[in-house]
């Protein structure tokens, strides 16, 4: 027998990859199962006498593959059994739809399974023998008319994400079962990226993971374990572009989490820690150079999306400001002032409701703050900026974190985008 991946192993815990199509235990198929393989593995090893001990604590779908937990002990097996049926252990899906999904969503369906077909279907609330099934997901790219998506699962039922997705009319590409359009013979696009555990004994939380071997998207299947500063966005030997998360420094998160995966890597340009969006590296010290002179010679086209306060008009808006370093704010100051640094940058309005205005910004000049203080200085401050914005506003909209994104940046001749939106219709004032 093949021996399994191992991707983690001690006295408690066996870590390994699920390959696609193997059972995760024996079916009346009669082939090969990972259970069993890993038994083998475990009997082999250690010469164990008699079948070894392995507790299965959850399952993947047949086609799907991934990481899989197994317990050594039946101390660890009741203990992990008790965290995926709490929720406390997470799992995360990367899934290749066909369509365009949004860019994240919730579904929340009740689910029923057929046994005696195998299926699982979508049905009303409160059907007999009907399960509550949630997911969340995130779309981290987009071509060919498919969608890349990251999937959180919330519960664990029969082919919850391939019936959930494809009820929504987003089928998982390759899915022989739900997909009415897969072609006989193709792989599905679903694979169990990461999963998160306590260790049942020690009590610290372990994240494994494993990267498909998918020739779609390949910046964003390597950068998969990244998910929680990033998205990959394109990748090759000199350039690494990346749509970063809130709460990520670019030189410090950012940089680290991205370091393990692609090295070396050289930043370039900044983005304020919670403002989301596009940031680009350099992979080589040339075009390190490169894209350092395009930047400071203003090469580059960097275009914002924000949530303003307000109804600003449409046009060009030039300021002169100073950077506080002590008070780590920028305030505007005279054309004529010492050290006085012109900020200039173009805005659009996409849509405007309910006091609201959705922006799409030019940003001209690339200084500390710029969007903030000079959306601020002309009163339409960014909605959620605690820093300069309207803070009875941002109480009123129920927002924490300053809606504010870099949505597309074109360097040295190539236009990337992020997947992230605002819509309006999600915003509402929290009823006095």
């Amino acid at each position: 027998m093949i021996p399994p991946h191992i991707l983690f192993e001690d006295n408690h815990l066996l870590v390994v990859e699920k390959p696609a199509n193997l059972p995760v235990q024996a079916d009346a198929s009669g082939d090969a199962d990972l259970l069993s393989l890993c038994k083998s593995y475990i009997k082999e090893t250690y010469h164990k006498p008699g079948e070894a001990y392995l507790g299965l604590v959850h399952r993947l779908d047949r086609p799907v593959g991934g990481v899989m937990v197994f317990a050594k002990t039946s101390k660890a097996a009741a203990r992990l059994t008790a965290q995926f049926k709490d929720r406390r252990a997470h799992k995360r899906y990367a899934a290749i739809v066909e369509g365009t999904a949004p860019a994240d969503g919730e579904c929340v369906d009740w689910l029923l399974k057929d046994e005696a077909t195998n299926t699982t279907r979508v049905v009303k609330e409160g059907a007999d023998g009907a399960k509550k099934a949630i997911l969340r997901f995130r779309t981290l790219a987009r071509e060919n008319g498919t969608s890349l998506l990251d999937v959180e699962l919330l519960t664990g039922r029969p082919h919850q994400i391939r019936v959930q997705l494809s009820s929504r009319g987003l089928p998982i590409a390759g899915d022989m079962r739900y997909n009415p359009n897969a072609v006989p013979g193709t792989q599905i696009r679903l694979w169990s990226y990461a999963l998160t555990i306590q260790h049942p004994t020690l009590n610290e939380p372990l994240t494994f993971y494993s990267i498909p071997n998918w020739s779609e998207y390949p910046a964003a299947i390597r950068l998969l374990p990244a998910h929680g500063v990033c998205s990959g966005v394109y990748l090759d030997d000199e350039l690494l572009v990346v749509d970063k998360n809130a709460g990520a420094e670019v030189e410090d998160e950012l940089l680290g989490e991205l370091s393990a995966l692609c090295d070396p890597l050289y930043p370039v340009h900044r983005l304020d820690a919670n403002t989301e969006g596009l940031v680009c590296f350099a992979r080589t010290e040339a075009m390190r150079d490169r894209l350092l002179a395009a930047f400071r010679t203003h090469e580059t086209e960097k275009i914002y999306h924000a949530v303003a306060v307000g109804r600003p008009k449409d046009g060009k808006y030039v300021h002169y400001a100073k950077k506080d370093a002590d008070a780590a704010t920028v305030r505007l100051c005279r054309e004529t002032d010492p050290d006085a640094l012109k900020m200039e940058l173009e805005l659009r309005v996409i849509d405007a409701k309910r006091g609201l205005s959705l922006l799409d910004i030019r940003l001209l000049t690339g200084r500390t703050h710029q969007i903030r203080v000079q959306l601020a200085a002309i009163g339409c401050p960014v909605l959620g900026d605690d820093k300069y914005g309207d803070r009875e506003a941002n109480k009123r909209y129920r927002k924490r974190r300053q809606c504010l994104f870099a949505k597309r940046l074109t360097v040295l001749g190539k236009t990337f985008e992020s997947t992230r939106t605002f819509d309006l219709n999600d915003f509402t004032e929290e009823k006095q």
